[in-house]
């Protein structure tokens, strides 16, 4: 059955002038695979950039609006249970009475503060299970705190409840809860902008970018970031480096939004905006608890990558990738980034592999991905698709390393 996406890639087609076997041609894609889009099958969204390019429109034009297909089976029940607790912690019911009292005691707000140092630790430390359990007792104790606190200690218990927030909005975007993850962070938005914590709240910012980002929502992405970016510009002599890492971190989502959105020429400003920011700081920086994320040299240069990966340059990405920026050498000099953002990169270099016909080195960057984040690995979908492409295209019999990484991501041949 045709659908919107199927009506508008045949539309923007034909005013392009192209038949089925040129849109293919000029998006470098098969003819099987323009025909299943247009008859209604579904497509990951980089086959939806490849087509949008050739087009000459950007992606979310050719989105449209769908019933969605029902997610049924053992995980979504799974997850439903495992969640309980975090999205009653987080969205109590609403009825017509007056909210819900704070349960018990309040707690000292060092506790709380101490508790989401912790919690952002163990998260970066792949530990997403521990996280997962601290984070209600973290929630219902700075609403607690936030009910029971009068005059400037209110402040104070505010600014506290928005690090758990961030911290909550964090995790669950990370493990793809994002309607959850949207509630959690535009909280923790509107209490950092009601405590006059502007920096507080564009890291925030960065954080529902991302989510934005994971959504394929792109125009949004990139409006919500350049704006906040240009109303937080430093002045690059005297910002705080968590000044400078939150700027050039907006302007790393304005370029993921428009590289994917197929507005290549804002893209290209928007990473230029944040090499600026990026040598300004000569280092890696994660200016925690005003800073959320990770922003550098080396982080700009992986995203530069991302774009090539986007565009579906494997060889391009192969050779940027452990040379200048991301060598060794500079890795020491500049500091490693974040886990995440690091895993990210990793992954793009698989693809690559993938994308050349080399499995056993596509294989050692996700035996490695597994060593040292074997949690985060299994939240991420290019991991799942690289392994289902080793699966498909493998001539030989399957190693043993390869049944058991196909295990452990969930794919199955």
């Amino acid at each position: 059955m045709p659908t919107g996406l199927a009506d508008n890639v045949r539309k923007f087609r034909r005013a392009a002038g192209l038949s089925q076997e040129g849109l293919a041609e000029a998006a470098d894609l098969s003819l099987s695979t323009i025909r299943k889009v247009e008859q209604g099958g579904d497509a990951r969204v980089e086959t939806l950039h490849a087509m949008a390019r050739a087009l000459g429109v950007t992606t979310s034009a050719l989105f449209a609006t769908e019933a969605p297909k029902p997610v049924v089976g053992p995980e979504d029940e799974a997850n439903r249970r495992y969640l309980a607790e975090l999205r009653r912690a987080l969205m109590p019911a609403v009825g017509l009475g007056a909210p819900r009292p704070a349960r018990g005691e309040p707690p000292e707000l060092s506790a709380l503060h101490r508790g989401v140092q912790e919690g952002h630790a163990l998260y970066w430390a792949d530990q997403y299970g521990a996280v997962a359990k601290r984070l209600p007792l973290l929630l219902e104790s700075s609403e607690s705190a936030v009910a029971s606190a009068e005059g400037a200690e209110r402040s104070q218990a505010l600014l506290a409840r928005c690090h758990v927030l961030l911290l909550t909005g964090k995790y669950l975007t990370q493990v793809r809860q994002y309607d959850m993850a949207y509630y959690a962070l535009a909280e923790a938005i509107r209490l950092a902008r009601e405590t006059d914590r502007t920096q507080l709240a564009a890291t925030g910012i960065v954080g529902l970018c991302w989510l934005l980002l994971r959504q394929d929502r792109f125009d949004e992405s990139e409006e919500v970031a350049a704006t906040t970016a240009a109303e937080i510009e430093p002045r690059l002599s005297t910002a705080t480096p968590g000044q400078l890492a939150v700027w050039g971190e907006l302007w790393l989502r304005v370029a993921s939004a428009t590289v994917r959105n197929n507005r290549p020429d804002v893209a290209r400003e928007a990473r230029r905006m944040a090499g600026t920011a990026a040598s300004a700081l000569d280092t890696e920086c994660v200016a925690f608890p005003d800073h959320w994320g990770g922003f550098g040299p080396v982080t700009a240069e992986m995203k530069v990558v991302e774009d090539l990966a986007l565009a579906g340059d494997a060889r391009a990405v192969l050779r940027r990738t452990d040379d200048g920026l991301l060598s060794a050498k500079a890795l020491r000099n500049f500091g490693r980034p974040t886990t995440p953002n690091w895993g990210r990169h990793r992954l793009d270099v698989a693809r690559a592999h993938i994308l050349l016909g080399s499995h056993q080195d596509a294989m050692d960057e996700l035996t490695q991905l597994r060593r040292t984040s074997g949690s985060w690995l299994t939240h991420q979908p290019m991991a799942r698709y690289v392994m289902t492409d080793i699966l498909r295209t493998r001539k030989r019999t399957l190693t043993q390393d390869m049944r058991g990484m196909a295990s452990h991501l969930g794919v199955s041949g």
